[in-house]
């Protein structure tokens, strides 16, 4: 069976599977674009960030994942699966690497002792912090050639595309991409 990325037609179940193509005909040429675009952007900035790790001894897996339990609270790993788009048994490894390092600890829940939470241990709470410092930095850097509305616009256009992509994969159950 051969797999066609085709990025161009509606997923299987989306609101528009099996409608015609959009009447706008400027629409198709501009999701290209802007699929060129952001391909560019996430390569970059992934192979950037697997180079740049090991200036903070952690993984990009590890350093998102951090980051999820820094900022989400205390997580399962379920959770911690579901917010990475991960299966549990990877996600249970990037998490053992962060416990064995000591930036994540495991901690009974309070109101249900056989559920065990990840939680970040202080050093991992400076680590996230200090990595989230850097790349404001960098991206403040980045940014300091555009005006502050294109700023603004620039941060609302990616919070919304960030927030549609994630419903997608939520919905889809992570598939990417229509297969024939």
């Amino acid at each position: 069976m051969t797999t066609i990325y085709d990025f161009h037609a509606p997923r299987a179940g989306s609101p528009r599977s099996g409608a015609s193509l959009p009447s706008d005909p400027t629409l198709l040429d501009d999701a290209r674009r802007l699929y060129d675009a952001l391909s560019e952007v996430i390569r970059v900035i992934q192979f950037r960030d697997r180079d740049r790790a090991c200036c903070y001894d952690v993984s990009v897996s590890q350093c998102y994942a951090l980051k999820a339990v820094v900022d989400g609270g205390p997580l399962t790993v379920n959770e911690l699966a579901a917010n990475l788009y991960l299966d549990k048994s990877t996600a249970s490894r990037v998490a053992n690497g962060l416990v064995e390092k000591g930036y994540l600890a495991r901690a009974r829940d309070p109101e249900d002792g056989r559920v065990v939470r990840l939680v970040p241990t202080p050093e991992g709470g400076r680590l996230c912090e200090r990595i989230d410092d850097d790349l404001s930095r960098e991206y403040a850097d980045l940014l300091s050639d555009f005006d502050p509305d294109v700023r603004a616009g620039i941060n609302e256009l990616v919070t919304r595309l960030g927030r549609s992509f994630a419903a997608r994969v939520a919905a889809s159950g992570g598939s990417c991409c229509v297969t024939r």
